[in-house]
C-alpha cells in the first residue's frame, strides 16, 4: 500500500504546484467545483420542499382524523355511550400527540430550507467572485505586455527614463504573489 501512497502523494504535489504556476486553472476549478455545489444545494431545497408538503399534507390529515374522533367523542356522551368515549378520548389523545410531532417535524423542515436557501445565496456569491477572478487573471494572461517606464520623481531627475523592454519581472512576482494570496482568501472563506 505505500507504494500507492506514496505515488498519490507525489501526484497531489505535483498537481498543486501546477495549479500553483497556473492559478487561472485552479480559479475555473474552484468555479466549477462552486457550481457543483450550487447544483447540490438547489437539489436539497427541492427535496426538502416535497417533503415539508408531504408533512403538511400528514397535519392536515391528522387534524382532519382529530376532528373526527372529537365528533365521536361528544356523539358517544350525548347517547351516554361511556364504553365508547374513553377509548375516543385515548384516540383523540394519541392523534394530538401525533399532531405535535409532525408539527415539530415540519417546523424542522422549514429551518432546513431556510439554512440551504442561505447557503445557495453565499455559493452563488462566491461563485460570482471566483468568476470575476478568473475573468481578471484570464485578462491579465492575455493582456498585451507594454513597455514599462519608471518615472520616480526626484529619483530620476536630471536622466532620461529607463524603460523595460518586454514585461517587469517583478510585476508578474507580485501579481502572481496577489493572485494566490486572494485564492487563498477565497478558499478559507469557502470552508466558513
Amino acid at each position: 500500500m505505500g507504494v500507492f501512497e506514496d505515488l498519490s502523494r507525489f501526484l497531489e504535489s505535483r498537481l498543486e504546484e501546477f495549479l500553483r504556476n497556473n492559478p487561472h486553472l485552479e480559479l475555473q476549478a474552484l468555479e466549477e467545483q462552486l457550481r457543483e455545489q450550487e447544483e447540490d444545494s438547489r437539489r436539497l431545497i427541492v427535496d426538502l420542499q416535497l417533503q415539508e408538503k408531504k408533512s403538511e399534507d400528514e397535519i392536515l390529515a391528522t387534524a382532519q382524523e382529530i376532528q373526527r374522533w372529537h365528533v365521536r367523542i361528544d356523539k358517544a356522551k350525548a347517547a351516554n355511550r361511556l364504553d365508547l368515549v374513553q377509548p375516543a378520548q385515548e384516540r383523540e389523545a394519541a392523534l394530538l400527540r401525533q399532531g405535535n410531532q409532525l408539527w415539530g417535524h415540519m417546523q424542522g423542515l422549514k429551518e432546513r430550507i431556510r439554512q440551504a436557501q442561505e447557503l445557495l445565496r453565499r455559493i452563488q456569491q462566491r461563485r460570482q467572485e471566483v468568476r470575476a477572478k478568473a475573468a481578471q487573471a484570464q485578462a491579465n494572461r492575455t493582456s498585451p505586455k507594454t513597455d514599462q517606464k519608471s518615472q520616480t520623481a526626484g529619483w530620476n531627475q536630471g536622466r532620461t527614463p529607463t524603460s523595460f523592454s518586454g514585461a517587469d519581472p517583478l510585476d508578474e512576482q507580485f501579481k502572481s504573489w496577489e493572485a494566490n494570496d486572494e485564492l487563498e482568501r477565497m478558499k478559507r472563506n469557502m470552508g466558513r
